[in-house]
């Protein structure tokens, strides 16, 4: 079953979204994945802590097909990369992540903030995010978005676990237009900075909407994982009352969405 927006341009991007923040996504003639989590549910220790993984993928690793260019938002942490998830990058001939995993994983290459890599036709730029509050890289490690450009394509945003919406307005203010933002959603918190989540939550997520322009809004990593403290229902809620629920596209879980830019 494929769901289709509805926009008026002509080219759309076809997603496919797995679980968690794994996405498959085709671009520029080229096959994209993001964050690969296979995994079935379960409890995953992260240093002094454990998290529980509630649901497993829509889709198990060995029915994705080829994948050219893995986005990895990091690697510390098993809700963007599991076991299962390690061992497909092997599979993988490109692999893009933050400076930090390149020094920790073979095969990865690392991208500052701002720095650009040209696959084929499509250029890769990293992007800043912050998991948590302002010096929360001490505790949750240095993450990572990317940008996708290509000519005659929409921009696609990948934020990765980003929790600022400072960053988010920075990133649209260097980058210009962007047609498409998958946002790493679902208030993640796992009690290290109070009540500040870790990811976007449902106020803060609307707020990066505004800052994105009229971008497509497609809010992943929002479930499946028992650290997410909103639904996805909230956040819905939340794109309504402030006039924006026609920005916001939920997609399901092993259903081709085909999204183009307004």
């Amino acid at each position: 079953m494929t769901n289709t927006i509805d926009r008026t341009a002509s080219t759309t991007v076809d997603l496919l979204h797995i679980g968690g923040p794994t996405v498959r996504f085709r671009y520029g003639n080229l096959t994209w994945l993001t964050d690969p989590t296979f995994d079935e549910p379960g409890d995953y220790p992260s240093g002094p802590l454990v998290l529980h993984k509630l649901t497993g993928p829509a889709i198990p690793a060995d029915q994705v097909g080829p994948v050219d260019v893995v986005l990895l938002s990091h690697d510390q942490h098993s809700d963007n990369l599991d076991p299962a998830g390690r061992e497909f990058l092997t599979t993988v001939e490109r692999v893009l992540s933050t400076p930090d995993a390149a020094g920790r994983m073979e095969g990865v290459q690392g991208l500052r903030n701002w720095e650009s890599v040209t696959i084929g036709d499509v250029t890769v730029t990293g992007v800043p995010a912050l998991h948590g509050p302002e010096g929360a890289e001490a505790l949750s490690g240095v993450v990572t978005g990317f940008v996708l450009q290509a000519a005659e394509l929409p921009t696609i945003y990948v934020s990765g676990d980003n929790a600022s919406v400072d960053l988010v307005e920075q990133i649209a203010q260097r980058i210009g237009r962007i047609d498409i933002a998958l946002l790493f959603v679902g208030a993640a918190n796992v009690d290290r900075f109070g009540d500040s989540d870790v990811t976007l939550n449902g106020r803060s997520a609307v707020r990066a909407a505004a800052a994105l322009g009229d971008a497509v809004i497609v809010p992943v990593h929002g479930e499946g994982w028992g650290h997410f403290s909103e639904t996805l229902d909230y956040l819905a809620r939340n794109f309504a009352y402030a006039g924006r629920a026609a920005q916001l596209v939920i997609p399901v879980a092993g259903e081709i969405l085909a999204v183009a830019a307004r």
